[in-house]
């Protein structure tokens, strides 16, 4: 799991790369030479999403998430672990399931209907950015699950 996510994580690097030189590209035509692009807005929107959506197994591999540390860091490693555990196992794991199952229905629905941007020259084929999301959350499905069997490892040691 850790070489898929470290692949995904030079991908991100790299449609972030793109997505800084495309805002540049737009910003520049749209200010200095009045030619702006529907399309191209809709692909920096989508390659946002790229980048958020890969991101966030990754980000929680690294566990670089989002935590109330104020409180965190004053209890004991063995209560940290504990608090991980319960975190992974209520909030990580339901919320995941939840976004997978939803999130099939929600890319079919959208590939069913040939879904495309309802603006003037926006982009077809949306289903394919939304299927990122199903995606995102079984990739963090899974890694919520390896740390929680790495993290009930260590806390059988503690």
């Amino acid at each position: 799991m850790h070489r898929i996510l470290s692949s995904i994580s030079y991908l991100t690097a790299f449609v972030l790369s793109l997505l800084v030189l495309l805002i540049v590209y737009d910003a520049t035509a749209r200010y200095l030479f009045s030619a702006g692009s529907t399309a191209l807005q809709e692909l920096e929107w989508h390659l946002f999403d790229v980048v958020i959506l890969l991101s966030i197994a990754y980000t929680f591999e690294q566990n670089a998430h989002v935590r109330v540390d104020i409180f965190y860091d004053k209890f004991s490693l063995k209560m940290q672990t504990f608090i991980d555990m319960l975190a992974i196992v209520v909030f990580v794991l339901p919320l995941s399931g939840l976004i997978i199952y939803i999130g099939f229905d929600f890319v079919s629905m959208s590939f069913l209907q040939n879904e495309a941007s309802s603006d003037p020259g926006g982009l077809s084929h949306r289903w394919i950015v939304k299927s990122l999301m199903p995606l995102a959350f079984v990739l963090l499905f899974l890694q919520a699950l390896r740390k929680l069997f790495q993290t009930f490892q260590k806390y059988r040691t503690l």
